[in-house]
């Protein structure tokens, strides 16, 4: 079974929105109970949350135990338009998709929304999983990462306001060695709102409250070997460094993977790894 609803959020000083999430339920005569919690997966940049290339596609098999809710932030996929975003407007919405609890998976950017989210709201999350957070701040005092964000805040002081979403995308991809996607509408919507969003990098989470929570957590890692080097030096090496943080600081499991997208590159590890991890949080 699949299908789509939208729950609404709001956040200070503006109107009632809709978020939409794509519903995946492939359990056999699933009415949409049962004892397992439901899912929800929030995408990173450039990307929606059913979107085959960054997206959450090939975790359709886990929706076979269990009901996924793949959100769509604002602005991306079949959310509505907006003027600008952030981490902390998307917790709001996270929270609203957790409904009376469920697991909470985040990649990248949504990764930092799930952050926040579960810091707001953890008696609503029953595990949570993080899939190459873009949240540097915690490993600030790496070298690696205070680099990564002295380049990143000089990049986006840099932008030029004339800039094209399909300038941006192609510039977002091909300046560190990788193929630039197809300059589809969808990927052009979802460049022109990753270009109007405030940058995640500079989030400041207190990780206390992870730290302190019962619930099971996860890091997710790729190792990053063969990527272009561009790519591996300005994103991987500080991914992987904020990645070893936030686990240390909030006793997360790490699980590194081959490639540099773990969850779209290698899915059946990344899927048994989240299927034990939700099962084992399940039963606990």
């Amino acid at each position: 079974m699949s299908g789509a609803f939208s729950r609404g959020s709001r956040s200070p000083g503006e109107s009632r929105l809709p978020v939409h999430a794509t519903v995946w339920d492939d359990r056999p005569n699933s009415d949409g109970s049962g004892s397992r919690w439901p899912v929800v997966l929030v995408h990173g940049i450039l990307t929606w949350g059913t979107d085959p290339r960054y997206g959450f596609a090939a975790q359709r098999p886990l929706a076979a135990r269990r009901r996924l809710l793949l959100m769509d932030r604002r602005g991306y996929g079949r959310s509505p338009d907006i003027a600008r975003s952030d981490w902390a407007v998307d917790a709001e919405d996270i929270v609203e998709l957790l409904g009376t609890g469920a697991h909470l998976v985040g990649h990248a950017y949504g990764g930092v929304g799930a952050l926040a989210a579960t810091v707001r709201r953890p008696d609503l999350v029953r595990s949570l999983t993080l899939i190459q957070p873009g949240a540097l701040r915690p490993a600030a005092r790496h070298p690696v990462v205070a680099e990564a964000l002295a380049r990143a805040r000089a990049a986006t002081a840099a932008l030029p306001p004339d800039l094209t979403p399909a300038d941006f995308l192609r510039g977002a991809t091909e300046s560190v060695g990788m193929e630039t996607p197809e300059a589809t509408p969808e990927r052009l919507r979802a460049a022109a709102t990753t270009m109007a969003e405030l940058p995640c990098w500079d989030a400041e989470i207190d990780l206390g409250p992870l730290a302190r929570a019962a619930f099971p957590q996860l890091l997710v890692s790729g190792d990053w070997e063969g990527a272009p080097e561009p790519y591996r030096t300005y994103a991987g090496l500080p991914l992987i460094a904020c990645a070893e943080e936030i686990a240390a600081a909030t006793g997360a499991a790490h699980l590194v993977v081959p490639g540099h997208y773990p969850h779209t590159q290698q899915p059946e590890r990344v899927n048994a790894a989240l299927e034990h991890l939700w099962e084992a949080a399940d039963q606990g």
